[in-house]
């Protein structure tokens, strides 16, 4: 994914996301009113944090580690089947619809908020099955997906993941920003120039501050 335009014109933006993250549900929604401002294209991607949480799941606390080893896997596995079976374009609304749901309307990670979204956006009911299925059918598309992203920016992240052609082509790629509440129009497009700015500097490592207030957690 090195290409510096789409088939539109616009700047390629690939952004790797789990439906289950509030924050990755904030700034893909920053992302896209980037979109109405600059001329990029967002290109959906699919990463899990049950997966990347797997080699230190013993060492987390309790919540956490039901949360990853329950919850996390089911949502994801629905939206990497309806990937698999109705293509890369479906994940864009499928999020939005998942993210609403979710996040939006705090009904958490359900069966039902899944199924719901699911008919929001037109999509075959029978993909819930997919939802508590253990021996996954693409876990090895799953994996592939999440692992292209997270090798990006290594393992000492979480989603989301960003990635732009950097000035020489070249991709470069970033965690977050963490931001909430997502911003609109020119300070989303203010956010937007100068997190590539930063980005693109080869030295750059972190910028960070303290965090005072973010999304709610509790209906995770």
């Amino acid at each position: 994914m090195s290409e510096t335009a789409t088939a539109s014109g616009k700047t390629p933006v690939d952004f790797w996301f789990d439906p289950l993250c509030p924050w990755a549900w904030m700034t893909s929604r920053w992302v896209l009113e980037v979109e109405k401002v600059r001329d990029i294209e967002v290109r959906w991607h699919i990463m899990s944090l049950a997966v990347l949480n797997e080699p230190k799941i013993d060492e987390l606390p309790e919540e956490y580690r039901e949360l990853l080893e329950t919850k996390a896997w089911q949502p994801i596995r629905v939206v990497t089947a309806a990937w698999q079976k109705h293509g890369s374009d479906i994940l864009g609304p499928l999020y939005t619809a998942l993210g609403t749901r979710i996040h939006n309307e705090g009904q958490g990670p359900t069966r039902a908020a899944v199924e719901g979204a699911l008919a929001d956006v037109g999509l075959p009911a029978d993909l819930i099955e997919y939802f508590d299925q253990k021996d996954f059918e693409f876990d090895a598309e799953l994996r592939a997906s999440h692992k292209e992203g997270i090798d990006k920016v290594g393992q000492d992240v979480g989603t989301p993941v960003i990635a732009v052609p950097g000035p020489d082509g070249e991709q470069i790629a970033f965690f977050g920003p963490v931001v909430t509440p997502a911003p609109k129009g020119e300070e989303a497009a203010r956010l937007w120039d100068g997190t590539v700015a930063v980005a693109s500097v080869p030295g750059f490592y972190e910028i960070k501050r303290t965090r005072t207030k973010g999304p709610d957690f509790s209906n995770l």
